[in-house]
C-alpha cells in the first residue's frame, strides 16, 4: 500500500526516510541507529535552512549517544585548520576566525551553530578541504601545478590526490557537459579521458583534489581520535550515489563503517515514487522543500553567471 506523507511544512523542514521501506524516521531514531557507525556524512545543498538545521540536529544527538565525536567539514580548507583551533580553544574572536579562517560567506547563518556545539563541547573540529588555491590552480593548469608547491603546501595534499572511480568520472562528465558520458563498462579510465577536452579534464582533477583531501582528512581524525565518531557535512554531489569522498574513503580505508545521508527536493510524485527513483543516493535520504529561482529572467541570469566566472578568475595561480 502506498505510503503517504504530508510535504515538508517550510523550508526549515525534513522528513527523514529509510529507502528500504519507504518509512519516515526521526532525528532520535536516525542516531539510535547510528551511534555504532565510524563516519556519519550528510550532504548539503549549500545554503539550504532545512540542511543545516537536519545537520544540527543530528550533532546533538548523536553526541548524546556518544560523546566522543568529531566534527568533519568541507567548509573550511585544510590550510586553514590552525586559525579554527585556534577559535575553538578561545584564542580569537568569531570576526577574526571568520577572516583568518576564510569561512564561508554564509558560515554565520549556516554552519555557526554546528561549530558552537563543538566549542561548547569541546570536540575537535575538522578543516577537510583541500586549499581552495591548489584547487583553483589545478583546475586552469593541471596536475602539474603542485610540483611547483613549496615542501610546506605540498605536506597538505593527500597521498594520490586524483584517485578516482569510473562511476564518478561518468556523473562528473554529465553534470558538467549534461550529456551522460559512457555507460558502466563499456569504455575504460584513458578512453574516457580522451572524451575530455583539456579544460573539462583539469576541473575534473580539481573535483578529485578536494574528494580526496576530505577522504584522507577524515582517515586522519579517525586515527587521531580513536574510538570517536566522525560527522562530516558535505555538498551533496561530493557524497551521494556512494561516489566521490564516500568512495575514496572506502577504497583508502575499508574497514570503516560509513553512513551517507543525501538530500533530495520535495516533488510532486507521491512519496514512493520519489523514493523509489532516488533510493540509492543514500543509505537515507532527507526530503526539502526546493529553493526559490533565483532567476525568471534568462538574461539576467547569464550575466550574474558571467560576472561569477569573471570574480573566480580574478584570483592568479602565478
Amino acid at each position: 500500500m502506498p505510503h503517504t506523507f504530508s510535504a515538508p511544512e517550510s523550508q526549515y523542514d525534513a522528513i527523514v526516510i529509510d529507502p528500504v521501506d519507504g518509512m519516515p524516521v526521526t532525528i532520535e531514531q536516525l542516531a539510535q541507529r547510528l551511534q555504532t557507525r565510524d563516519v556519519v556524512i550528510v550532504g548539503e545543498y549549500h545554503g539550504h535552512h532545512g540542511s543545516h538545521l537536519l545537520q544540527a540536529q543530528l550533532q546533538r544527538a548523536l553526541f548524546r549517544l556518544n560523546p566522543a565525536q568529531v566534527l568533519s567539514m568541507e567548509q573550511f580548507n585544510a590550510d586553514h585548520q590552525q586559525e579554527l583551533t585556534r577559535y575553538l580553544d578561545g584564542k580569537t574572536g568569531e570576526t577574526e576566525m571568520i577572516e583568518d579562517a576564510e569561512a564561508w560567506d554564509n558560515y554565520r547563518a549556516s554552519y555557526r551553530p554546528l561549530v558552537e556545539f563543538a566549542r561548547t563541547h569541546r570536540l575537535p573540529v575538522i578543516a577537510a578541504n583541500a586549499p581552495s588555491r591548489m584547487v583553483r590552480c589545478v583546475g586552469r593548469k593541471g596536475p602539474d601545478y603542485l610540483q611547483s608547491l613549496p615542501p610546506e603546501r605540498k605536506a597538505l595534499l593527500p597521498d594520490q590526490p586524483f584517485m578516482d572511480t569510473e562511476s564518478y568520472r561518468e556523473k562528473f562528465i554529465a553534470a558538467i557537459t549534461g550529456s551522460h558520458g559512457t555507460r558502466h563498462g563499456d569504455t575504460g579510465a584513458e578512453d574516457e579521458d580522451d572524451r575530455m577536452s583539456p579544460r573539462i579534464l583539469n576541473s575534473y582533477r580539481a573535483q578529485l583534489l578536494r574528494d580526496n583531501t576530505m577522504a584522507s582528512r577524515i582517515i586522519a581524525a579517525a586515527q587521531t581520535h580513536p574510538n570517536s565518531q566522525i560527522l562530516h557535512l558535505t555538498g551533496t554531489f561530493h557524497s551521494e550515489d556512494g561516489l566521490g569522498t564516500v568512495a575514496l574513503l572506502k577504497q583508502r580505508a575499508p574497514e570503516l563503517r560509513i553512513t551517507v545521508i543525501s538530500p533530495q527536493f520535495w516533488t510532486d510524485q507521491s512519496l514512493d515514487e520519489q523514493v523509489t527513483s532516488n533510493r540509492f543516493k543514500g543509505d537515507y535520504l532527507y526530503f526539502i522543500r526546493p529553493l526559490p529561482d533565483e532567476f525568471i529572467d534568462e538574461e539576467r541570469e547569464r550575466k550574474a553567471m558571467m560576472e561569477r566566472f569573471r570574480n573566480a578568475s580574478d584570483n592568479s595561480c602565478d
